[in-house]
């Protein structure tokens, strides 16, 4: 296993580097029309080999310090559920927080629960003042995650991303670290 990010533990997950092995849960989570279809970078079909390749792209960025990529993993059974990650913009201390979780694992709490610990990490390690992210229209229930973490709604970017050959909206979402320290007490 090549160690290029930290490990973030919650109450039921764990969040840590990708591994080689973790590819074809990759191919097969991701590769599902329903999660493809909400991020701009996620391919379909998904290929195979393309997860491995996406791994090793991961482990160089998250070394070179541009992004912190995380498999979000169940800490009762290690298995792999999905992925959280950041691009990283240390110039301007911020970050854009992205994640996706396989439809098995859906509704269950458990991006809200990644999500918060990548924030209070991004904040609290390195020091970032703000974390920002996006979420087409088609998919409301990211919107509500995003909120539940602290981020407001700032805006839509309207026709912003052209996803398989359409436009699409572009929901804006953003917490300050004066934000996240007003709501340390509750974290």
């Amino acid at each position: 296993m090549m160690e290029t990010a930290p490990t973030l533990d919650t109450e039921r997950l764990r969040l840590r580097s990708l591994i080689l092995e973790d590819a074809a849960d990759i191919q097969r989570l991701a590769g599902d029309r329903d999660i493809a279809s909400q991020m701009l970078h996620v391919p379909h079909p998904y290929e195979d080999g393309m997860a491995e390749e996406w791994i090793r792209d991961c482990w160089q960025t998250n070394e070179k310090g541009k992004t912190l990529i995380l498999a979000i993993t169940r800490r009762t059974d290690g298995n792999f559920i999905g992925i959280i990650g950041c691009g990283l913009y240390r110039e301007h201390e911020k970050a854009d927080l992205f994640y996706w979780i396989g439809k098995p694992y859906w509704n269950l709490g458990y991006a809200t629960e990644a999500a918060k610990v990548v924030i209070a990490y991004c904040f609290e390690v390195l020091k970032l003042n703000r974390i920002q992210a996006g979420r087409f229209t088609g998919n409301p229930a990211s919107g509500q995650v995003l909120e539940k973490v602290g981020m407001r709604y700032e805006g839509c970017h309207r026709q912003s991303i052209k996803k398989w050959g359409n436009f699409e909206d572009l929901m804006v979402y953003g917490i300050l670290k004066t934000d996240f320290n007003l709501a340390a007490p509750n974290k």
